[in-house]
């Protein structure tokens, strides 16, 4: 090792001041950045920016403990400026600062899901840059009730307690949080060469995912923690892959956008939740900003009608403008969407750490069993205690009179302990116990009444001991106090969840295409010719590849849109204006290239939606049939794709839209066919419905096909029939019903 530079002093002479000499010390720029700058840094990290494991930084533990210990979480109210000064004891970094971490943890301030203050006056908004909060003096506060949560049982040894900053009094190095606070509330911090982004996640979920986790390691965390949630509300563009990436690593993002709402007759956008990184100043100002600029031209007016109600901005439109494309280009070119940067950076035993959610539970759930450990050990402890002087105590029931004969015979008081342990063979602490005990107890009743508690005592105390050497059963103590927080605290989900493959990409969108008169023709494998009237009449002979063959022919007009149902279980829209114009004698276009189809993926059926107000008749291999209502496909957006399209539990066979009610006729594996009524079937609000059995099958028969009575070989349509209510068996198809029936769309 190269040796340490030696300290060397210099001595400078100012000539303008006589006398006077000046001594520099000069030290290499390392050693001072390891001396005087690295104790900054790592007190910046570890003592004030970054949470620590129960979902605290040291400013929120600090003021939450003053305020538990002056009793305001079952007390009243008090002004906010007292809270302050007491918490100045835990807490030396200025009033202001203390107010500040009040404000945020307020239910005022709306900054968290769960917040832990209970406030009254004006605590300003997290969604607002300009609603000041009042000063402490006029506002006052004590905690919330979900804050018996974060101090359960902090009074038997649960958590360590250490010195405060002048070692006048203790604190708690840690809360006994009963849930994973680290997860719920939102935090975020700036510290020396790192930082700490959390999101919030909803109360509910989060208990129900440690649950899952506690009984489950390997659990699917997205089936009890769907996606963040916060306080703002607002939709969460939801990508698998990506939220994915952030519940694995701990790093990532995800978009969040505005909800709002079009009234038509005022002709106005109401935007009533915005995203949380962002203020309703920074929108409206970077929305006047583009009308400036002549980048936004639609817009009349722009104003902030927040009111007690909550959160409004309206935005006023010109007449004939669309709203959707208004808004289209507001989430592309304002914060109305933005995006959540996540950095998931937690301190565990002192050390900064980046996890994923399911690392952080488990350094929560090892924590918390610990947590737990210590109180049942105090409890054991105490209980120990107890049952040693109820020891004592039927000691002395021998021989009362004996007791108190010691006593009244003794002649010092610091002879009566040890004439006690020396009369009935107890130790000094039992003595003391029966020393002090009131004359008027001095009885046999009294006495049999105490000791009688030592079974019930020893049962106890058997008990704690089996929890102490059974992590399973620490664990199912967690479980059950989990359990009862859920119950106690209901937080419904503030912000909606939207699919990423359910939104349009934001994009300028041309005008309305031309609206004309088209024939649609899509073949089996998926190939779609749009022709005009003028092109089929010079030529109506349709071409298709060798093995292919017409799945089906609509008029429609270009403004059109088509439904195309997959063997994945996937709807793909199609806007016809999008589709190449043709002739008969060529191939057409190739939707599944066209639509990106994802990997053996093939065209079922193709519905003609109209205005989406018609129902949509689907009929499965299982013999069951749903109608749905054709506006569970219609969308603000115009997205491609619709995953989860329509149920998966079992595979489609036809899907027919259902213009006015008709009779439907299925074909079976073992030569039934049946035929039934749309009008006998109830529709159904959700598209993913598995529908109601219309078809009673054997065991292992299928519905191999169906279609329309009209479109059928069936002649005596009476046989088929379904008599009275579905489901039916339907008949044997006689030959002169059958004959070359429609293809399935199986084959």
């Amino acid at each position: 090792m190269a040796k340490k530079k030696t300290e060397e002093k210099k001595t400078y002479n100012n000539p303008n001041v006589i006398g006077l000499k000046a001594e520099v010390l000069e030290q290499p720029i390392t050693e001072t950045l390891e001396t005087n700058y690295m104790p900054y840094a790592m007190s910046v990290i570890v003592s004030r920016a970054i949470p620590e494991i129960d979902g605290f930084k040291p400013s929120h533990r600090k003021l939450l403990y003053i305020m538990y210990k002056m009793g305001l979480l079952t007390g009243a109210r008090q002004k906010s400026a007292n809270i302050v000064g007491q918490t100045m004891k835990l807490n030396p970094h200025g009033d202001a600062a203390i107010y500040e971490t009040m404000v945020r943890l307020s239910a005022g301030y709306e900054a968290l899901n769960t917040p832990f203050v209970d406030s009254k006056g004006n605590f300003g908004k997290v969604y607002s840059r300009d609603m000041a909060y009042a000063a402490s003096r006029y506002t006052e506060a004590k905690l919330s009730a979900i804050c018996a949560e974060l101090f359960r049982d902090i009074d038997k040894d649960t958590v360590d307690l250490v010195d405060n900053y002048d070692g006048s009094m203790k604190e708690p190095a840690l809360l006994p949080t009963g849930f994973p606070n680290v997860l719920v509330s939102a935090n975020n911090g700036i510290a020396v060469g790192m930082a700490s982004m959390i999101c919030g996640f909803n109360l509910n979920e989060v208990c129900e995912t440690a649950i899952s986790y506690l009984r489950d390691p390997e659990c699917d965390l997205f089936s009890t923690l769907p996606a963040p949630d916060f306080p703002t509300g607002a939709e969460i563009i939801f990508d698998r892959a990506e939220m994915e990436s952030i519940y694995n690593s701990g790093r990532g993002s995800f978009k969040v956008r505005a909800k709002w709402r079009f009234l038509p007759k005022e002709n106005i956008i109401e935007i009533y939740e915005i995203p949380y990184t962002t203020t309703s100043e920074a929108i409206i100002d970077k929305i006047a900003d583009l009308i400036k600029q002549g980048k936004i031209r639609e817009i009349n007016d722009m104003r902030d009608e927040t009111d007690l109600g909550g959160l409004k901005l309206a935005i006023d439109l010109k007449r004939g403008t669309d709203p959707e494309k208004v808004m289209q280009k507001l989430f592309r070119m304002t914060p109305l969407q933005d995006a959540f940067p996540c950095n998931f950076n937690i301190l565990v035993a002192g050390n900064p750490k980046v996890m994923g959610v399911r690392e952080i539970l488990d350094e929560w759930t090892a924590w918390r069993i610990e947590s737990v450990r210590r109180r049942v050990y105090f409890d054991l402890c105490r209980k120990k205690e107890k049952l040693h002087l109820l020891k004592g105590l039927e000691r002395i029931l021998l021989d009362i009179d004996k007791a108190i004969d010691i006593i009244r015979n003794t002649e010092l008081e610091s002879e009566v302990v040890p004439n006690l342990m020396m009369g009935f063979g107890i130790d000094q602490i039992q003595a003391e116990y029966v020393a002090e005990i009131k004359l008027r107890n001095i009885n046999r009743e009294y006495i049999l009444k105490r000791t009688a508690e030592r079974s019930s005592l020893e049962d106890e105390i058997d008990k704690l001991e089996e929890i102490l050497e059974s992590k399973r059963k620490i664990k199912a103590i967690i479980i059950d106090e989990l359990k009862q927080i859920n119950k106690k605290y209901i937080m419904p989900r503030r912000s909606s969840i939207v699919y990423a493959s359910d939104i349009q990409d934001s994009k300028e969108e041309d005008e309305l295409p031309e609206d004309y008169q088209v024939t649609v023709f899509l073949s089996k494998e998926g190939y779609l010719k749009k022709i005009t009237p003028a092109s089929l009449r010079m030529n109506s002979e349709q071409k298709y590849k060798e093995g292919d063959s017409l799945l089906r022919s609509m008029e429609m007009t270009n403004r059109g849109e088509l439904l195309l149902f997959t063997n994945k279980q996937q709807v793909y829209k199609l806007r016809l204006a999008d589709v190449a114009e043709c002739k008969a004698s060529v191939l057409g276009n190739y939707i599944p290239s066209s639509m990106e189809f994802d990997e053996n993926e093939r065209i079922l059926a193709v519905i003609n939606p109209g205005d989406y107000s018609k129902d949509i008749l689907l009929v499965f291999e299982n013999g069951k049939a749903a109608r749905i209502s054709s506006s569970a496909y219609a969308t603000k957006n115009n997205r491609r794709k619709l995953v989860s399209a329509f149920s998966d539990k079992s595979p489609l066979v036809f899907a027919q839209e259902i213009q006015a009610e008709f009779d439907a006729v299925c074909y079976s594996s073992d030569g039934r066919a049946l035929i039934f009524n749309t009008a006998q079937l109830e529709p159904k609000p959700t598209r993913t419905t598995q529908g109601v059995t219309v078809m009673a099958l054997k065991a292992k028969k299928l519905v191999t096909d169906a279609g329309t009575l009209e479109g059928s070989l069936i002649k005596n349509a009476a046989r088929y029939r379904a008599k009275n209510t579905l489901p039916a068996a339907g008949a044997i198809l006689k030959a002169e019903d059958t004959g070359n029936q429609q293809m399935s769309l199986l084959e």
